[in-house]
C-alpha cells in the first residue's frame, strides 16, 4: 500500500490546527501576517495561503480584509425551522436595510406580478457577536410591504397578519460571491438556499424571501401538520 506523504500545506495547517484545538491559539487571536508565517515555516507565501485557506474551510480562522487571519470562535448550530422566517435565538442579532425596486425576471415570476410592479426588498443579515450567520433577501409588493421603519421589520411577527400558506425549496449549493463575502466564506464552502414563498387565502404572493445560510452549521427542521389539526387551528 502507498503511502501518502502529506504536503507542506497539509503540514502547516495541521501545526496551526494544533495550536488551535490546544488552545495554544485562542479566539479572537490574531495570526502572524502571512509573509512573517512563511519566514516562521520556511516556504513560500502562496504555500502559506493554501494552509490557511484549509484552516478557513474547516470555520477554525477567518480572514478579514486589512486586518489579517484571526482564530474564530467555534461556531454553535442555529436552526432554520420551516415557514417561520429568519433563525432566531436570542444571541442572534438582525441587521436590516430596505431598497425600492421593480419586478423582473424570477422575481416577477416568484411573485406572478406584472413586470415592473413596484417591490420593497428588505435586505436581513443575522449575526452571533460579530460573525453573520445568515443572509436573506425578502421582496415584498410595495403596498403589502410593512409600514415603519426597516429596522422595525419582523418577517416572524408580519407573517401571521394574513398569510394562509408558504412553500419552500431548500437547496445545498456553491455560495455566489456576494453570499460568501457577506457571510466569511470561501466559495468552496457550501451553503443551504431556501427560496420561501408566502401566499394569502387567495392564492396571491405576499412575499418572497431568499435566505442563505452556512450549511456546515444550521439545521433546517420542517414539520408537516394533520390536516384536522389545521382546520381546528384556522377556527
Amino acid at each position: 500500500m502507498t503511502k501518502t506523504v502529506p504536503t507542506l500545506r497539509d503540514t502547516i495547517a495541521e501545526d496551526l490546527r494544533t495550536q488551535i484545538t490546544a488552545g495554544h491559539l485562542k479566539p479572537g487571536d490574531r495570526l502572524l501576517s502571512e509573509p512573517k508565517l512563511a519566514t516562521h515555516y520556511k516556504v513560500s507565501t502562496p504555500t502559506i495561503r493554501q494552509a490557511l485557506a484549509l484552516l478557513q474551510a474547516e470555520g477554525l480562522i477567518e480572514k478579514t480584509h486589512g486586518k489579517g487571519n484571526f482564530v474564530r470562535a467555534p461556531l454553535r448550530r442555529i436552526t432554520y425551522t420551516g415557514g417561520a422566517g429568519l433563525p432566531s435565538t436570542p444571541d442572534l442579532q438582525t441587521t436590516i436595510r430596505a431598497t425600492n425596486l421593480r419586478a423582473r425576471g424570477h422575481l416577477r415570476t416568484l411573485l406572478k406580478v406584472p413586470l415592473n410592479t413596484p417591490l420593497t426588498e428588505f435586505h436581513c443579515t443575522t449575526y452571533e457577536g460579530e460573525t453573520p450567520r445568515s443572509v436573506a433577501r425578502i421582496y415584498v409588493p410595495r403596498d403589502l410591504a410593512p409600514a415603519g421603519p426597516s429596522g422595525a421589520f419582523s418577517w416572524s411577527d408580519w407573517r401571521n397578519t394574513g398569510w394562509t400558506g408558504t412553500q419552500e425549496t431548500v437547496t445545498a449549493r456553491l455560495p455566489t460571491p456576494e453570499e460568501a463575502k457577506a457571510l466569511r466564506l470561501m466559495l468552496t464552502q457550501p451553503v443551504l438556499a431556501i427560496t420561501s414563498v408566502a401566499t394569502d387565502a387567495t392564492g396571491r404572493a405576499n412575499a418572497v424571501a431568499l435566505f442563505a445560510l452556512p450549511a456546515g452549521s444550521t439545521d433546517a427542521v420542517f414539520t408537516t401538520r394533520a390536516q384536522a389539526e389545521m382546520r381546528e387551528a384556522g377556527r
